[in-house]
């Protein structure tokens, strides 16, 4: 992105660094840190592996904040919106707020509408719809 050019999330103009980036939802980085706390845990013996308040705090946000808890679920909505012409910026933002309409949507992700795309009001209901089942399913 050129300098003079100002970013604006609902444009997707977030940079090119950001758009080239593998982002993850609250309940992905959940079950990373969750694994890695056990593995911490099963080394409590060591004193040098003590586990940090930063990484105590991050685990209790994400945990707070991720809409699915079990593993299949996570997979799922990742699969889900993976389908969809989406930027992984967009996708995190509606895997982790799960909007219940298409207005809702739309209305946190305003990129999502952007003309030359194949995302219609019809397929973002669809894979509203399809998000809200795994939640209610977990």
């Amino acid at each position: 992105m050129s300098g003079e050019e100002e970013e604006n999330a609902a444009e997707l103009k977030i940079g090119d660094e950001f758009l080239k980036a593998k982002c993850l939802m609250n309940c992905e980085v959940a079950l990373i840190l969750e694994h890695k706390y056990e593995q911490l845990q099963q080394m409590s013996d060591d004193p040098t592996n003590q586990i940090s308040q930063v990484f105590e705090k991050s685990l209790q946000y994400v945990k707070r904040f991720s809409r699915y808890k079990n593993p299949d679920a996570v997979r799922q909505a990742r699969e889900i919106l993976s389908r969809y012409p989406l930027a992984e910026f967009e996708l995190c933002v509606l895997g982790n707020l799960c909007p219940e309409t298409v207005e809702e949507g739309i209305a946190m992700v305003p990129s999502i509408k952007n003309r030359g795309r194949a995302l219609d009001e019809e397929a973002i209901e669809k894979m509203l719809t399809d998000l809200s089942l795994i939640k209610k399913f977990e």
